[in-house]
């Protein structure tokens, strides 16, 4: 059973930057496609920031310009950059990966999430 396990999170003041990583059990993993998924109190859980194995991003044009996805094979991580943060991004974060190279339907990984807090 694969796993994802994200760290990263944290308390920072608006106009801050974050970094998040999130590990991946296994070298499967490189094959697919993967993302970030945010979840605010109150609101349902919204797609940020994905990558295909072949390291297309693509973002929510809420984050877009502000954030950056990347992988590194090699360390079976994907991270996500996050500058010029506000308090509207405050939220669990999730890493989640799809069981192919490409973004279908829904993710089939899962991560425990993150917590980001971001302070006016």
């Amino acid at each position: 059973q694969g796993q994802l396990v994200e760290s990263g999170g944290g308390l920072v003041q608006s106009g801050g930057s974050l970094r998040l990583s999130c590990v991946a059990s296994d070298n499967r993993f490189a094959q697919y496609a993967m993302g970030w998924y945010r979840q605010a109190p109150g609101k349902q859980r919204e797609q940020v920031a994905t990558i295909t194995s072949g390291s297309r991003p693509d973002y929510a044009p809420s984050v877009k310009g502000r954030f950056t996805i990347d992988r590194d094979n090699a360390k079976n991580t994907v991270y996500l950059y996050m500058n010029s943060l506000k308090p509207d991004d405050t939220a669990i974060y999730y890493c989640a990966a799809w069981r192919g190279s490409y973004i279908v339907s829904q993710p089939g990984y899962w991560g425990q999430g993150t917590q980001v807090t971001v302070s006016s």
